[in-house]
């Protein structure tokens, strides 16, 4: 079982997530937002299940500081902001092979150690 985790260390819902599958001893590959951006192809994955605006962040401070409280843009413009703003993400973004989850989704991710 691998387990690809997306997001930042300083991400409190991202460390969460990391300590939940080291408990189980669950291989994880952990990408560090701030290192290397998801590529469009991984965030597009996540947005065709989600939905587009299901990744965004709202509360975050580089949401505001890039004055995206309020526009309006379509989900294709929303994924290029997103591959070049990752700080905007909601975190972690979790893939354990075509399982995908956002955010801390514990309930989730013990359903997919029974299976």
């Amino acid at each position: 079982m691998d387990v690809q985790i997306f997001g930042v260390k300083k991400n409190a819902d991202t460390r969460k997530a990391l300590r939940f599958f080291a408990e189980r001893r669950i291989k994880t590959h952990f990408v560090d937002l701030m290192e290397r951006a998801a590529s469009r192809g991984e965030l597009t994955r996540f947005a065709q299940k989600f939905g587009a605006t299901a990744l965004i962040d709202d509360t975050a401070r580089r949401f505001g500081e890039l004055g995206l409280r309020t526009a309006r843009y379509g989900d294709e413009r929303w994924l290029e902001i997103l591959v070049n703003e990752p700080l905007i993400l909601k975190m972690p973004l979790v893939r354990y092979g075509n399982a995908l989850s956002i955010g801390a989704m514990e309930a989730m991710w013990k359903g997919w150690l029974t299976t």
